[in-house]
């Protein structure tokens, strides 16, 4: 049996042997693209390259390209686990020629690989082509050979490919294998062509036309190809067995699955073992690309996946979190492909294991309620959509949940109900995707990346250069000139000003030659090649082809490169401390603080912080040299720097290695920002707080140098002030803090005591009160200003030992509201509790509970005490007569 990690592996090798070069995975998170929850197919992350917009060092290139479908358009998660083929992560191979090759070769290298390399049999497989695309038709026929039966020409759009309303576009061919005639289902365009005999393996397709408004226009200049290959469909026929889930990766993932929760893999069971297994390796991959549980976007579709994995997990008896456990036998089957599984391996397991405990609560609490809400509905029913919405929006009971619980019922959701009820409050919308929130890239910078090239950073040298402006925009628009007062960005082919990026805010400075001067207030990166000065023009005039003075602000740079090499320090530490699964998820970095954002399930603690905080401080009085390389990205991965998720490398990069470790450099990254030149100069680091930012997510901010400074004497201030206060030094401030806290605690006790003497009778007027009869009972009723609520119990139980046989009734009253208690004796033949809410509803509560001898409620009307105790003495004169 051939693996479907050797199957991987064939295919790439098959296609860089052909010239084409190998191109790793894009991450799951698209790149610069709002339009794209996630990656869905292997050309997204070439989808630029098709266009125009971006180039590349290759015209030919193969990939094996991690994809989801769980969201928006392109949504598999209800099918999963029902079907065949059904994934919400998949692997798409694919061979791409940008302008090289086309219909020729892209249908000699299919059949090759598939019936030479991979010896499939030529009369288990069919082609499809475009109804109008005799060419494809008859190339089909000259290099397989395949007769005129085999290749069906579709009329439909299925078999004709576009990127959008305008833009490239073209035909489709598509290869169908024979599962055998033992399985229903006939060939593509029959009437049962959507039975599972005949299944589609590869999608050809041939980009030559252009087209806008759907209206194809004309020839593409450089006719393009882009194929894909669902690598688990493929595994599948290669494997001899026709349902992907009997494939080795997940036939391993779902006897795992079995293991564990020692439920039978098969009948009733397999569909939860199935969505296991591949919610395990969507959930995995999203997680180990940087994507953690949320409450919206990305984050809530994980959510989703992870919760809808969850749920099965229960159906099949898991008493304990289960996913996390399933996470060893994934980097196992895929790992050695996917080297981010085994680096993100903790943080996987530690989000899963956090997200599975806390959705067990929802969980129950969520099927007892459908259970309830179902208890009349019998098979063939429909759960009103608006309990569906009750369910999600009050007690987060996902719909895609409650529609799958409901299945194994023969039950339906009234999804329009559903809908009208989550429209109606827009509050809880946040569950829809509206894009990434990124901001897409105007078309205006893709033309001067075209016009100009890049433009070259000098600022790693110095903080000063010539230069010369190359185009200026104004309001959105070029013009060959501005003058004082306008705000503009001005491009030139040089510069030192640091362009915000990987988190590091812009350089400001001037711009000047001897007949103008502008203040430059950001830098930033359009598509990551220009550098864009955004500028007040303060004094003259400057035009396109003007020679410039670039002037980068030092003190500006100084403190943000102090911060940005505090940031990698910090990082070090927390993986130190707190273990390799901590990656970054957001920085910033400013002059006046840091911020840095990081994977890690729980609050640190006191004694972490200090730690971390000391670590940072100890690499900054070694005063070690901050040291750059250039190097290839992989060889820098390979000698152990980090890169971070998110980050576009190019073909060199930057490695910064700063500290001593115990064999090594205490931090090695990619960076491309700008940094001290030895540890020293930051100064000092000071951690000024850590908070969380969504599940998953820690959030530190901290100060360096000056601000650091700063900060600490503005406490110490503070600190000088309260010892005044306190009329102690600072040092015995804390002591005489504590001294304070216990004398309060003291007088507390003190003053409660009194009142509850009060209130008993203990001294003054209160006590020649004494109990009064109510219907020939011992009663005792009060109404005591100031005592807490949680002295009335303990005031009640002391009345009713001096009352003897009888009841008490003390009310409370503090800041206007009113707390009552009422204490009954054995054998007297009424409840304490019928009589506690009599005196709540007067005073303008409800409820009010606890035992028969003893009840405790409250209200707001604390005016309306002495008319409580009027209320229970009637009750109580009522219970008596009718016992």
């Amino acid at each position: 049996m051939t693996s479907t990690n050797d199957i991987r592996r064939s295919f790439l090798d098959y296609f860089e042997g052909q010239g084409h070069a190998r191109v790793p995975s894009a991450p799951l998170v698209p790149h610069n693209d709002p339009t794209l929850m996630f990656v869905n197919a292997g050309m997204v992350p070439f989808k630029n390259v098709f266009t125009g917009l971006e180039s590349r060092p290759y015209s030919t290139a193969t990939s094996s390209q991690k994809c989801v479908r769980a969201g928006g358009k392109h949504n598999d998660l209800d099918n999963v686990g029902y079907t065949a083929r059904h994934h919400t992560f998949f692997e798409m191979l694919g061979n791409f020629s940008f302008g090289d090759y086309f219909k020729e070769q892209a249908i000699t290298h299919a059949w090759t690989l598939l019936t030479k390399v991979w010896g499939i049999p030529a009369n288990k497989l069919t082609a499809t082509v475009y109804h109008t695309d005799d060419q494809a038709f008859e190339l089909w026929k000259k290099i397989a050979g395949l007769p005129e039966e085999r290749i069906i020409r579709i009329p439909t759009k299925d078999n004709f490919w576009a990127m959008g309303s305008d833009g490239p576009c073209g035909p489709c061919s598509e290869i169908f294998y024979d599962h055998g005639d033992h399985i229903w289902g006939g060939p593509p365009g029959s009437p049962e062509e959507d039975g599972d005999r005949f299944v589609e393996i590869w999608n050809l397709v041939f980009m030559q036309f252009l087209q806008e408004n759907d209206e194809i226009i004309g020839d593409l200049p450089r006719p393009s190809i882009d194929t894909g290959m669902g690598l688990e469909r493929v595994a599948a026929v290669l494997q001899g067995v026709h349902d992907n889930y009997d494939t080795d990766t997940f036939k391993a993932l779902i006897a795992e699955s079995g293991a564990l929760t020692g439920a039978s893999t098969t009948g009733e069971n397999q569909a939860s073992h199935r969505v296991i297994a591949d919610h395990l390796r969507s959930a995995g991959f999203l997680i180990a690309d940087g994507v953690l549980p949320a409450a919206e976007g990305r984050g809530y579709v994980l959510r989703r996946i992870m919760r809808r994995a969850m749920r099965h997990a229960h159906l099949l008896g898991a008493k304990d979190p289960l996913m996390h456990r399933m996470v060893p036998s994934l980097v196992a089957e895929m790992g050695a492909a996917f080297p981010e599984l085994v680096r993100a391996q903790p943080l996987i397991e530690a989000t899963l294991l956090q997200e599975e405990t806390r959705f067990r609560r929802t969980l129950a609490n969520g099927l007892r309620l459908l259970d309830e809400a179902t208890g009349g509905i019998g098979e063939g029913g429909t759960l009103p959509g608006e309990t569906a919405f009750k369910l999600y929006d009050t007690f987060g009971f996902p719909y895609d949940l409650t529609e799958d619980a409901l299945r194994g019922q023969g039950m339906t959701v009234d999804r329009a109900g559903f809908d009208e009820a989550m429209k109606r409050q827009k509050d809880a919308a946040r569950a829809a995707w509206k894009g990434s929130g990124e901001k897409a890239s105007e078309e205006l910078w893709y033309d001067l990346a075209d016009e100009l090239g890049g433009t070259e950073f000098t600022g790693y040298a110095g903080t000063q250069g010539e230069g010369q402006v190359l185009a200026i925009v104004k309001d959105g628009a070029k013009v060959d000139k501005a003058a004082a007062g306008d705000s503009v960005t001005i491009l030139t082919n040089q510069t030192p000003f640091y362009a915000e990026s990987g988190g590091q805010m812009g350089d400001v400075g001037v711009i000047s030659n001897d007949k103008m001067s502008a203040a430059v207030a950001d830098t930033s990166k359009p598509l990551g090649r220009l550098h864009a000065h955004h500028a007040k023009i303060e004094t003259g005039e400057v035009a396109v082809g003007d020679a410039v003075q670039l002037t980068v602000d030092v003190n500006h740079r100084d403190r943000v490169r102090a911060n940005h090499s505090a940031t990698h320090l910090l990082h070090a530490a927390l993986r130190k401390r707190l273990g390799g699964h901590v990656t970054q998820k957001g920085s910033l970095v400013a002059p006046d603080r840091l911020r840095f954002d990081f994977s890690h399930p729980s609050a640190l603690s006191a004694e972490d912080i200090a730690d971390i905080e000391a670590d940072v401080n100890a690499q900054i009085r070694h005063n070690g040299a901050v040291e750059t390389r250039l190097m290839t990205p992989d060889d820098a991965i390979a000698a152990g720097a980090m890169a971070l998720f998110g980050e576009k490398y190019g073909d060199e990069v930057r490695v910064l290695s700063m500290g001593l470790g115990e064999d090594a450099s205490y931090s090695v990254e990619l960076c491309g920002g700008t940094h001290v030149n030895a540890t020293g100069d930051i100064a000092i680091f000071k951690i000024v707080s850590e908070s969380a930012v969504s599940s998953g997510v820690r959030r530190i901010e901290a100060l360096t140098g000056e601000g650091a400074r700063l900060w600490l004497n503005g406490r110490d201030a503070q600190l000088r002030e309260a010892a005044a206060a306190l009329k102690t030094s600072p040092d015995d401030v804390v002591a005489r803090v504590g001294a304070l806290v216990e004398e309060r605690r003291k007088l507390e006790r003190e003053l409660a005591e009194a009142k509850k003497a009060l209130a008993l009778g203990g001294g003054g007027a209160a006590q020649a009160a004494g109990p009064e009869q109510v219907a020939g009972i011992n009663f005792i009723g009060q109404v005591i200003d100031g005592l807490e609520p949680k002295e009335l119990r303990g005031a009640v139980d002391e009345a009713k030992q001096r009352v003897g046989a009888g009841v008490v009734a003390l009310v409370a009253v503090n800041d206007g509201r009113a707390s009552v208690a009422v204490g009954v004796t054995d054998g007297i033949g009424a409840s304490a509790v019928d009589l506690v809410k009599v005196a709540v509803a007067v005073l303008g509560g409800q409820g009010g509970g606890g035992r028969p001898d003893m009840a405790q409620g409250g209200g707001p009307d604390g005016d309306k005490g002495a008319d409580a105790l009027e209320a229970v003495k009637a009750a109580l004169a009522e219970a008596l007569a009718t016992a």
